[in-house]
């Protein structure tokens, strides 16, 4: 008997959280008010992920990976993108630049995390953005704290989520270590089960080709939700050799 093909997209999507019900148990989303987590330590040596998304694009909730920034290769969006800006300033168009900010690039870090008091949901993947980045980094540089990842001797953080009290606001996150530190579960001939069962930020997003992402560009663009028929919207707006004042720019925007 083959491979069931559909089992294996739903167990795809169960695990990149594409479910409402599943994605509660893969992503950690903070609760109003304080919230202790401690950051576990990820096989490869790095606890805080950076992955670079495209939003607004699309009917993906969740962004579209960069092929640019995360692979390495062409990508339609930035080269749209980096074009309507500088169509938008030459021409002093404020909407076309206003368009060309809400496809920008935009990072997102990626910790996996345990949450005080819900030990026995497993090990979820925090996500978080350049200011809470910062902050974790800090801690961790610090030596006053050494590793806070240790299974032995890490250090917990209070995580404080503030909703957002008016229109068009963000919600605030601060992020304090705890003094004390602690063993990652009481019982720690549990924590090998535990680090076996960690989420693989890499697999929860689905990386798509440049082609595939020119094709959603495209079908968005001419309003085509099908994708089958491509649009010379994107081939319009072609970039040009070398890097930009746009791309310096964006490099501006997004590190500033």
């Amino acid at each position: 008997m083959g491979i069931d093909m559909e089992l294996m997209r739903r167990k795809l999507a169960t695990l990149r959280g594409d479910n409402p019900d599943q994605r509660t148990s893969v992503f950690f989303k903070p609760d109003e008010g304080d919230t202790d987590i401690r950051i576990v330590p990820a096989p490869d040596g790095d606890p805080l992920k950076e992955m670079h998304f495209h939003y607004n694009v699309g009917e993906h909730k969740g962004g579209i990976l960069c092929p640019k920034r995360n692979f390495g290769e062409s990508c339609p969006i930035c080269e749209f993108a980096s074009s309507l800006w500088k169509e938008g300033v030459s021409t002093n168009d404020e909407e076309s630049k206003k368009l060309a900010k809400s496809l920008f690039v935009r990072q997102r870090y990626f910790s996996p995390v345990v949450v005080r008091g819900r030990e026995e949901e497993g090990i979820k993947m925090y996500g978080y953005g350049k200011k809470a980045y910062e902050l974790l980094l800090g801690y961790i540089l610090d030596k006053d704290y050494e590793d806070i990842t240790d299974i032995k001797t890490g250090t917990d953080i209070t995580l404080t989520y503030t909703k957002p009290n008016r229109p068009g606001a963000y919600p605030q996150t601060s992020l304090k270590m705890r003094r004390n530190t602690s063993t990652l579960l009481p019982d720690t001939e549990a924590i090998p089960a535990l680090l076996d069962r960690m989420p693989d930020v890499d697999s929860l997003f689905e990386r798509l080709s440049s082609e595939q992402v020119d094709a959603i560009l495209d079908a968005q663009l001419s309003g085509d939700k099908s994708a089958e028929g491509r649009s010379s919207e994107t081939t319009k707006y072609a970039p040009s050799n070398g890097t930009s004042e746009v791309d310096r720019a964006f490099n501006e925007l997004m590190n500033g």
